[in-house]
């Protein structure tokens, strides 16, 4: 018979607070909380943010998910939207800065203290080219685009930024900002509306779509051309999306309001387990694919979603 009297694993140790600086796999008993803890990795998820002060749809988008902003926009059924709110990781204040101009389906791209807006649908019918600037403080009329146009995407920054695809009629051109002025880029492989765009000027993605049926084209922009690159796993459009060109997170969509996830890692696309806690469209994001933000549409048009990747954090282990 097998001895095992003498095999036995590591000590438990045994600490009266967490450690500073654990590391992976880690495990200990914390003797103050009566609590066996480990450093492990939390699985992905959305949970729930504060709610956006006015409901709206279509709404643009800059920032981050501790540090975010959400401007103009719809109130449906016709209704168009100037107000601009900010978002600290946990309510949203609105704001004394309201655009110049009301519209929804914008193309967007910036920080919270720089951002930028332009194209868009102004309610109740008209297709607009303008754009406007953000400094934190107030809006300023900048340069049109050069072809007018709404459901587009945007990408980059205030003075680096960037537009593309978008109606009506569908197109797939793309245009390039510096801050001031807008002027041609390289044209989409497939032309479409209703579109994710995220990344910088020289290294974007645009993903999903469509014409009529909703599309899983995926296309990265190298600062000249696109490229088409591997599809989306679930067809869409009306859906929203944050990141860069190499680490990216699209979420919901159309045909019905969807809460589907799916993470880009430079090369393909993989669908999460784990999707929007309400299915929705024509909504807006911002933020990475680590930590995103989702809001606007859904239920009332207010909820808000944070999105927390993959991230090692102490755990409570429990034993049954």
């Amino acid at each position: 018979m097998t001895n095992y009297t003498g095999i036995q694993g590591q000590n438990i140790l045994i600490v009266s607070s967490d450690p500073a600086n654990p590391v992976e796999g880690q495990i200990w008993y914390n003797s103050t909380s009566n609590l066996l803890k480990g450093y492990a990795l939390n699985a992905a998820a959305w949970s729930t943010g504060g709610n956006l002060n006015t409901g709206r749809i279509r709404l643009g988008s800059a920032g981050t998910q501790t540090a975010g902003l959400g401007f103009g926009g719809s109130s449906p059924p016709e209704t168009g939207l100037t107000v601009t709110e900010s978002y600290n990781g946990t309510s949203w204040t609105s704001l004394p800065a309201n655009m110049n101009q009301q519209r929804d389906n914008m193309a967007t791209g910036g920080t919270q203290t720089a951002a930028f807006g332009a194209g868009g649908y102004r309610q109740p019918g008209s297709t607009f080219g303008g754009t406007e600037n953000y400094d934190g403080s107030s809006w300023t009329v900048s340069g049109n685009l050069g072809t007018a146009r709404y459901q587009l995407a945007g990408a980059g920054t205030q003075t680096v930024g960037l537009a593309f695809g978008g109606g009506s009629p569908i197109t797939g051109a793309t245009e390039e900002y510096n801050g001031s002025s807008w002027t041609a880029g390289g044209t989409m492989g497939t032309a479409r509306y209703r579109l994710a765009g995220f990344g910088t000027q020289t290294a974007a993605l645009a993903a999903g779509g469509g014409t009529a049926p909703a599309s899983a084209a995926t296309e990265s922009y190298n600062g000249t051309s696109w490229t088409t690159v591997n599809s989306l796993n679930t067809a869409r459009k009306s859906l929203s999306g944050a990141g860069v060109q190499t680490l990216g997170i699209v979420m919901g969509g159309e045909p019905s309001p969807n809460t589907v996830t799916e993470l880009w890692n430079g090369t393909s696309w993989t669908s999460n387990p784990t999707g929007l806690n309400v299915g929705r469209a024509n909504f807006a994001a911002c933020g990475t694919q680590p930590a995103a933000l989702a809001f606007g549409a859904g239920p009332a048009g207010n909820s808000t979603e944070e999105w927390t990747g993959d991230a090692l954090a102490v755990r409570t282990i429990t034993t049954s």
